[in-house]
């Protein structure tokens, strides 16, 4: 009965999935007012919400004013129940099972919000760190979770960095004010040369002081990308000196996206011509590689699989998205929806690959 059990939660899930990403990204209310029709805006009865059946019963249309209804509804609720099945196949009933059903619900949630807006939000990013650290603060790994969220992070933040470097051709972003990407880059340069603490202070040093004087000091994108390789090697233990890096730079990362987030709920966000800011927003007069909201999702994914597992996702993501790429001959794609099946595959499967992996090679 359990699999059963599961797979009739994630189909009743899914059909609130469907709220929240159509309604959070347009800044409603994903309770009140109750289920409408958005064509006629007819409230919807208990027959005309059944996960999938209604869809199929009703064929695609609305019942009281024959509006088309989008095949999506009924495909985000079959594929939460199919999620909350592999779960159920996978745990036992039990807290950990429950905690499981929430990681993909959040997922499923921030992939199909992606696809439709290219963005990830805030509430849904951080809400899926802050259960993955619970999840771990519950069986006692609360510290790795914590490093493997920030390492993850930071590793993405760097991608992110080179690639908008390339892209600018060398070129230095242009400053935020008083935190952003600058010091992110400082944290890994210093990290990586003198560990993982220093660097994590001097990224948080240099936004005290911006805010102090009230306007962005920082050093150079060119400087902080172009030494972070060399400064690897000032130390005898060169991994030792990239996990410090990493650690610094997405620490710095993830506390600057929750300031912005809150800021920006407090005061309408205004970046300069040409500004990345960490939220993820940009302004297509800069080009920009990858959004700060993908580096909030891989800290969220290492905070739950840690950092092999969140390593894994990415190595997927980039596989699926490269593929679905060339085969739809787009060149921008979001990125949050294969992170998000990379990191499903890696939460569940992840341990079990590494190990058929490391023993296809031998080790």
């Amino acid at each position: 009965m359990w699999p059963l059990l599961a797979l009739v939660l994630g189909l009743a899930v899914g059909s609130f999935l469907n709220v929240v990403i159509h309604r959070l990204p347009r800044g409603e209310s994903v309770v009140f007012p109750p289920s409408h029709c958005p064509a006629c805006g007819h409230r919807l009865s208990a027959l005309d919400l059944i996960p999938v059946f209604s869809w199929l019963l009703l064929k695609g249309r609305c019942r009281y004013c024959q509006a088309p209804i989008s095949p999506r509804y009924p495909l985000v609720e079959a594929l939460t129940g199919g999620a909350f099945l592999l779960v159920a196949f996978r745990f036992p009933p039990s807290l950990e099972a429950l905690f499981a059903f929430l990681f993909f619900a959040f997922l499923i949630a921030l992939a199909f919000i992606d696809l439709d807006t290219y963005e990830l939000p805030d509430g849904l990013t951080y809400g899926l760190l802050g259960l993955g650290l619970l999840y771990q603060a519950l069986g006692g790994k609360l510290a790795g979770g914590l490093e493997a969220a920030f390492r993850s992070a930071g590793l993405l933040a760097l991608v992110a960095g080179y690639g908008g470097l390339v892209l600018r051709r060398g070129r230095d972003a242009p400053k935020e004010h008083p935190v952003g990407t600058h010091q992110v880059h400082l944290a890994a340069l210093l990290g990586a040369a003198l560990g993982g603490g220093v660097g994590m202070a001097a990224g948080f040093f240099n936004w005290a002081l911006n805010a102090r004087l009230g306007k962005p000091l920082a050093l150079p994108d060119p400087l902080t990308l172009g030494l972070f390789p060399l400064a690897l090697f000032l130390r005898s233990d060169p991994l030792q000196a990239l996990l410090d890096g990493l650690l610094a730079a997405g620490g710095v990362a993830l506390a600057g996206g929750l300031y912005w987030a809150v800021r920006d709920r407090l005061v309408p966000p205004s970046p300069p011509l040409g500004a990345a800011s960490p939220t993820g927003e940009h302004r297509e007069e800069e080009p920009v590689a990858m959004g700060y909201g993908d580096v909030k999702l891989l800290g969220a994914l290492g905070a739950w699989a840690g950092l092999p597992g969140a390593l894994l996702a990415l190595f997927l993501a980039a596989l699926f998205g490269a593929l679905f790429g060339l085969a739809l001959g787009q060149r921008k794609i979001p990125f949050g929806p294969y992170l998000a099946l990379g990191g499903g595959v890696a939460f569940l499967y992840g341990e079990a690959l590494i190990r058929a992996y490391l023993a296809w090679l031998g080790l």
